[in-house]
């Protein structure tokens, strides 16, 4: 049993890191011109499941504010980089003493939604994709959100480049009171972590200022990028991935 402030983090060495969650993602997408503005949602869909779990960024840029559920309570996705052993912030606003990697772009599609960010030589795009095709009902109810980091030099040179992601147990609780556990399934070719609530209070609660707290919300990236998978303190795991990387052991 953990406290509800620990999280699922993961770190990864290679370039493209895909995290599965018990949720699916819709987006929207306004068709416009070549001279109008590029399309500016009141907030950024990031995971948007249903009223109950949704994961939204409230601010113009992924960096300016922590994400949230529809109701602004708190649903926090951090995402650091590391760039030549320079650590950087995408997403959210922690550690706040951290910098922001300078965002370029962003694009709201109907099943991407797309940050672009520039620095240290480097482009790095990051994509939370959900394939719900309304075409193919199996897939249109798959609870799967995506996320892919993906970089390349723009100054010629090479870099050494590692991704953070990590999910806070928000995502599994209505309220911050309520106990949580993690475990670690073992899945084939994949570091998996899992949280839900002790309780699992299935279908108990009504209205609209409620967030799911039954069912479990994996986090999901494959081995054969160097993955790392843990579920500790916040700050003590963020700190080891910016002084140090993605270098632990798997054992320790």
């Amino acid at each position: 049993m953990r406290e509800l402030q620990k999280h699922l983090g993961a770190a990864v060495r290679s370039l493209v890191l895909a995290a599965s969650f018990a949720l699916t993602l819709t987006t929207v997408h306004e068709v416009i011109g070549a001279d109008t503005p590029g399309l500016r949602p009141p907030s950024v869909p990031l995971v948007a499941c249903d009223p109950y779990f949704s994961v939204w960024s409230p601010a113009d840029k992924l960096t300016d504010a922590d994400t949230t559920h529809w109701t602004g309570k708190p649903h926090r996705l951090t995402s650091l980089v590391r760039i030549d052993g320079r650590a950087f912030r995408l997403m959210g606003t922690e550690p706040d003493a951290l910098p922001p990697m300078q965002q370029t772009g962003l694009e709201v599609l109907p099943t991407r939604t797309i940050y672009t960010f520039e620095g240290e030589g480097v482009r790095l795009s990051l994509t939370f994709m959900t394939p719900a095709l309304p075409g193919d009902i199996d897939l249109l109810s798959r609870p799967v959100t995506y996320l892919t980091w993906e970089a390349s030099s723009i100054d010629k040179s090479k870099h050494e480049i590692e991704v953070w992601f990590d999910a806070s147990a928000e995502l599994a609780v209505n309220v911050p009171g309520q106990q949580v556990e993690y475990a670690s399934p073992r899945v084939r070719r994949l570091n998996v972590l899992q949280v839900g609530t002790v309780e699992q209070p299935v279908l108990m609660k009504r209205g609209d200022d409620i967030r799911i707290d039954w069912g479990y919300l994996y986090l999901a990236a494959p081995t054969s990028g160097g993955s790392l998978a843990m579920a500790g303190n916040t700050q003590t795991d963020r700190e080891w991935f910016i002084n140090q990387g993605a270098k632990r052991d798997n054992g320790s």
